[in-house]
């Protein structure tokens, strides 16, 4: 018995090993479901370990009838909120994608986008790079 349990303390210690050494990784994403088939934000904290930027290109989901990179800004006190082309991030660095920031959109979501439900997304770098993620699908209070 003694045996067993040494054995799984070693596979837990090295899957934790191994995802902690991945170069580029996603933790907690998750998209804002809203009700009417209005569009749902998607936020995740995106780490570059590499020694190099990383651009972000794009991002594609089954679950949306498009899927944009967002930003939304705040100047002179008037919010807006705009798509963009690409979003750089540092070498050795970790970008968060949340509300009032940085941020996926999703237009024309489809049926799996609803609270509870879990979502398959790609994001996409200029190097060619792809890295497929599972969102969870929250409520529109995050919950």
């Amino acid at each position: 018995m003694n045996k067993l349990l040494t054995a799984a303390v070693l596979v837990l210690a090295t899957a934790g090993a191994t995802s902690a050494a991945t170069p580029v990784r996603v933790t907690y994403p998750w998209f804002r479901s809203l009700p009417g088939g209005l569009p749902a934000g998607g936020y995740f904290d995106l780490y570059n370990g590499t020694g190099k930027t990383l651009t972000l290109t794009g991002a594609s989901s089954p679950a949306c009838g498009m899927l944009m990179l967002h930003k939304s800004d705040t100047m002179n006190g008037m919010a807006s909120m705009s798509d963009v082309a690409s979003i750089d991030v540092r070498a050795n660095t970790m970008l968060s994608f949340s509300p009032g920031g940085y941020h996926l959109m999703c237009m024309a979501p489809g049926a799996a986008m609803k609270r509870g439900g879990k979502v398959a997304v790609t994001l996409q770098f200029a190097d060619g790079t792809k890295l497929p993620v599972t969102f969870d699908v929250r409520g529109a209070n995050g919950k």
